[in-house]
């Protein structure tokens, strides 16, 4: 059974590379589109924000959403992850599960995690804008993708690369789960760089 990690593991997760980065919860916030009193109920676990929510904060804090989830797992890793190790979170918001492919502190420029959305989940409220390129394919199910101004519904064996800037949305229109490999690129030095992100929305949960 695939281990579940807590709201509020991610929550301290979030802090501490907040803390690193010498960023206070107002200016992370700032920086993620979010208000300050949001963000410090991520800290403390408090809410389950949607997988856009978390792709903008992962962005801002100059990690990749499959980076963030596998080191907050914490624990040694090499290069091979096995089923039964791998890490999950629930998603309360996006009636979503994501679960992380990547080892932590691998440094790897790919990034691997497996979202499964639930009949009528969707990442997040609006389209949002990615930091780095993503290369997605559908492993169950089918799922509408909202890519720039256009809609595509994708089903089992679809792929589809995601440019770094490029508005996105996943949601799931059917009446059984899809299943989304989802593999983050990221150039060298792009850690901890927050060059590349532009947030376009500032809702409390978009």
């Amino acid at each position: 059974m695939t281990p579940r990690l807590k709201q509020q593991v991610l929550g301290e997760h979030v802090r501490r590379l907040r803390v690193q980065a010498g960023l206070s919860v107002r200016r992370l916030a700032t920086q993620s589109g979010f208000s300050p009193s949001f963000m410090s109920q991520v800290e403390t676990g408090q809410v389950s924000p949607s997988i856009g929510s978390m792709e903008k904060i992962a962005a801002a804090l100059g990690v990749t959403l499959g980076d963030f989830f596998a080191a907050a797992a914490g624990g040694e890793g090499g290069l091979v992850v096995r089923v039964a190790d791998r890490q999950a979170l629930d998603s309360g918001w996006s009636n979503a599960e994501i679960e992380a492919l990547s080892a932590p502190g691998q440094g790897a420029r790919l990034n691997g995690i497996v979202i499964t959305l639930r009949p009528r989940g969707r990442s997040g409220k609006h389209p949002y804008s990615l930091a780095h390129e993503e290369f997605a394919f559908v492993l169950q199910g089918e799922a509408v993708l909202t890519l720039g101004p256009d809609e595509h519904r994708l089903r089992r064996g679809d792929a589809a690369v995601i440019r770094a800037g490029e508005a996105c949305l996943w949601r799931n229109a059917g009446r059984a789960a899809a299943r989304i490999l989802i593999v983050t690129s990221t150039t060298e030095g792009s850690h901890g760089s927050r060059a590349g992100y532009r947030g376009r929305h500032s809702s409390k949960r978009s």
